[in-house]
């Protein structure tokens, strides 16, 4: 959302070999402008060293078991301006509180526009490198960029994963901005997800037992981002993740995900799998919803794993507030008995804050607790 580029060469020089230069290897990767998909494409059967994780976080990542049969709350949005609002109300009170995390059915976005928005995501990816590369960097100023990992340079180990970018700010994209092989139905898809934001954020007001219209007055959802993430089948699955254990540093998350799955939430020390349904959308609330409920409602970690025989897509929409505001706990969440835990902080700032290290370091939450 700042005009930097993100190459801050910073964190370690290697992953637990010795004499191993990380950063020279990430480099070289980067420069292909062809990423993950580009290394697929020569038919490795060993994944680089960048990507493999360390294993002080494996053995981290060992003290949570998962667990097949906790199922992340489905909430059905067929009758929300109808005689079932109060009970969808309290549905996504309770996710948000319990979960962090639920899935909605009959959200009113048609199915043939979900389809349309993965087939798009996986063409622009799987077309000619040359066509990817023209929008290929990491200079956020760019409103549509494609990169492989944001904090590439700042991570401990890569995610196997390419994504395209769309950086919406609080104004409409420009469709000749967007690729030509996802341009129409990208075009639609964040039409419909915007709508379905406002919608949810005033389910989510309710839910704090606020008016409808207050969390869309504090500019929860003027400025959002598209993140189209595409993870290539990997040839050794089991020493990698698609995406690293972190939170959104968001208000609300709206994701579509395709039907091969890899979604895995923590909850109460249990790595549960999103299955995906047809026609459904993955809710998640985000670290700056967390702060203003002053932790009513949570925004709880989760991770995604890769295959070896599939690629897998995902598109996530992600409600960033307004950079310019200030944001702290709501006043009527607080009391004498239940002060703030959060300090006021800027959108920019906490922005800023999340791009300023590797996502699978310290919560930025932490960082603006009281």
């Amino acid at each position: 959302m700042d005009a930097t580029v993100d190459t801050d060469n910073k964190p370690s020089a290697g992953n637990g070999h010795s004499g191993y230069d990380r950063n020279k290897e990430v480099k070289a990767f980067d420069e292909t402008k062809e990423g993950v998909k580009g290394l697929v494409d020569t038919g490795i059967k060993k994944i680089p060293r960048i990507f493999i994780r360390p294993p002080d976080e494996v053995a981290e990542d060992s003290k949570f078991t998962c667990n097949n049969n906790l199922h992340v709350p489905l909430i059905d949005l067929g009758d929300i301006r109808g005689d079932q609002h109060k009970k969808i109300v309290d549905e996504v009170r309770i996710a948000s509180e319990s979960w962090g995390f639920f899935q909605v059915v009959n959200h009113g976005i048609p199915s043939s526009v979900l389809e349309e928005m993965i087939k798009g995501v996986r063409e622009f990816n799987e077309q000619d490198h040359e066509v990817r590369k023209k929008f290929y960097t990491r200079d956020r100023a760019r409103k549509v960029r494609v990169n492989s990992n944001l904090d590439l340079y700042r991570s401990r180990a890569a995610g196997w994963r390419d994504s395209l970018v769309i950086s919406m700010g609080s104004s409409d994209i420009e469709p000749e901005e967007l690729p030509a092989a996802c341009r129409t139905t990208t075009v639609e898809y964040i039409k419909h997800v915007k709508k379905l934001g406002e919608t949810l954020f005033e389910v989510l007001s309710e839910a704090l037992d606020l008016k409808p219209d207050y969390l869309r007055a504090m500019a929860c959802s003027k400025e959002c981002s598209f993140v189209c993430h595409y993870y290539p089948a990997c040839p050794e699955p089991e020493i990698a993740l698609g995406v690293k254990k972190h939170s959104d540093p968001s208000f609300l998350t709206i994701l579509l995900q395709d039907q091969i799955g890899g979604l895995q939430v923590l909850h109460d020390n249990h790595w549960v799998g999103v299955h995906p349904i047809s026609g459904g959308l993955v809710i998640n609330i985000g670290d700056l919803l967390q702060i203003i409920s002053n932790d009513k409602f949570k925004s709880v970690q989760h991770r995604a794993l890769v295959n070896h025989i599939d690629p897998r897509i995902s598109v996530a929409c992600f409600f960033l507030g307004e950079g310019t505001a200030v944001y702290k706990p709501i006043k009527e969440l607080t009391s004498e008995e239940n002060p703030p835990r959060y300090r006021d902080v800027g959108g920019r700032e906490f922005n800023d804050k999340f791009y300023s290290q590797g996502i699978d370091q310290k919560a930025v939450l932490e960082h603006f607790k009281v």
